[in-house]
């Protein structure tokens, strides 16, 4: 039985409807078919009654003048055929009875002769004699014998008043049988035919009513691992109550979606934390050595040699450090960077800091830069951004891969910046968590890195998005930038 509790409502509801199709229809034809047997029955009744009391008025007059012959002639002249309710049935018994119940004609006169007693005979006719009412009774009788169920119908023959004798009729009531089978047969066939009809129809139409049940456990089946598709589900909109249930159910995927998209917030602002505690500890023991080599490196400017190479080299240094300063700010996430603007020349520092790395993994890059003046943007965040989305690429890219980084200025003042390689796509469960801290899949990062790029990003007010398919990925920065009055 628990295999079938265990049947999808797919087949469970429309087998159930057709059962009960089946169950109704077997019903049905079972009532009308007892209701029919029992009509045939009383029809053979009344038709019984009938002819008894025909054959009883013309019998009066051969028995008033005891002329048997003639009543024999008229009890043979009996043709039930012609009666539709007896036409199937056999030849009936016919008795004559006088007054002291003995036989008078019969028309089988072999079984029951002449003058023999009604009470004295065996079989169905003595058992009939001893339950009929013979004196005082003017009207008709009609007795089932059980054991053979025959019927018999006894009328009176009255004259002045006076009962002369009776007119016995026995039938077998499985006369009628075989016109009750081809009744049978043909409610049979009729059943067959309309059930071709219905039985299609009711599949269809239980299907119909187990689809919206069927779309909403399946919708189910989604929860909680993947509830963007348990949303996206195709459910019922109606008013009943199906309808209901699948409202109530979106309303708990948005709960639900809700719930951890404030579990995921909390993640990240307990991750944000942490990183806060940690750049605010070490926000101090860097700056200060820092601020004494900058201080270093602007003494020897002013008080150094003016060696050309040697000039270039602590420009380099300074810009280097003063980077460094400013990305220890920027990773405290409230920092409103002060900075000098964005020229040409940085994009060449970062081609200098990234050639080694570059090299070192057979990496080739390719730097489109259509940058020729400064660009009112800070430049150490823009650098800071263009050095991280480089070394990311470089790490992603395969041997000999090529990175395309490209930086333009657009006629609408904003800052494209694009950094392309050729290496694996990004799978599609770390999208979602890409510009999360401590979210990397190499062994050597530390999940920092596009994460500090989103928050400069940010500060910027600009956007940032990925575009990762098959042999390219692609991180896309646009920074709006006002020029000067």
């Amino acid at each position: 039985m628990k295999p079938l509790t265990n049947l999808s409502l797919r087949w469970k509801i429309p087998l159930r409807v057709m059962f009960a199709v089946l169950g109704t229809a077997f019903l049905i034809t079972t009532a009308l078919l007892v209701k029919d047997y029992e009509e045939m029955r009383a029809n053979l009744e009344r038709n019984a009654r009938s002819l008894g009391s025909l054959l009883a008025n013309t019998l009066i007059s051969p028995v008033l003048h005891d002329d048997v012959w003639r009543a024999f002639e008229i009890l043979r002249s009996v043709r039930t055929e012609e009666i539709p309710a007896m036409s199937n049935a056999a030849s009936p018994l016919l008795l004559v009875i006088d007054k002291e119940r003995r036989i008078f004609v019969a028309n089988e006169p072999r079984r029951y002769p002449l003058g023999a007693l009604v009470d004295e005979l065996r079989g169905d006719v003595g058992q009939m004699a001893k339950q009929v009412k013979w004196e005082g009774n003017a009207q008709q009788q009609s007795i089932t014998v059980p054991e053979s169920n025959t019927l018999f119908v006894i009328s009176p023959l009255l004259t002045d008043g006076e009962a002369l004798g009776h007119v016995v009729l026995g039938y077998a009531t499985t006369a009628i049988l075989p016109h009750y089978r081809e009744l049978v047969l043909r409610a049979f066939w009729i059943t067959c035919l309309a059930m071709l009809f219905i039985l299609p129809v009711s599949w269809i139409w239980a299907r119909r009513t187990a689809e919206p049940l069927l779309a909403l456990a399946s919708a189910m089946r989604h929860v909680p691992d993947r509830l963007t598709e348990a949303e996206q589900a195709a459910l019922p909109e109606s008013g009943d109550e199906i309808g209901q249930l699948s409202a109530a159910f979106r309303r708990m995927i948005a709960e639900l979606k809700l719930k951890q998209e404030l579990e995921e917030q909390m993640v990240v602002s307990e991750r944000l934390a942490a990183i806060g505690r940690l750049t605010a500890g070490i926000a101090h023991e860097i700056n200060n050595p820092l601020g004494g080599m900058l201080t270093a490196v602007k003494t020897w400017q002013k008080h150094g040699e003016h060696d050309p190479i040697a000039a270039q080299t602590v420009s380099l240094l300074e810009r280097g450090l003063t980077q460094i300063r400013n990305t220890v700010a920027a990773l405290l996430v409230e920092t409103k960077l002060q900075d000098r603007s964005l020229e040409p020349a940085d994009l060449e520092d970062i081609y200098l800091l990234v050639e080694g790395e570059a090299h070192a993994r057979h990496v080739t890059l390719q730097i489109d830069s259509n940058l020729t003046a400064p660009l009112p943007l800070p430049a150490t965040p823009i650098r800071q951004i263009l050095l991280n989305l480089i070394l990311n690429a470089i790490a992603a890219s395969p041997p000999n891969g090529i990175i395309a980084v490209a930086v333009q200025c657009t006629e609408s003042r904003h800052l494209l910046l694009s950094v392309c390689n050729d290496g694996d796509p990004i799978p599609e469960n770390q999208m979602a968590y890409l510009f999360e801290p401590f979210a990397t899949q190499r062994k050597e990062g530390h999940g920092l890195g596009l994460w500090v790029v989103y928050q400069l990003v940010k500060q910027l007010n600009g956007g940032l998005s990925v575009e990762s398919h098959s042999g390219r990925t692609c991180f896309l920065v646009e920074i709006p930038y006002a020029l000067p009055d």
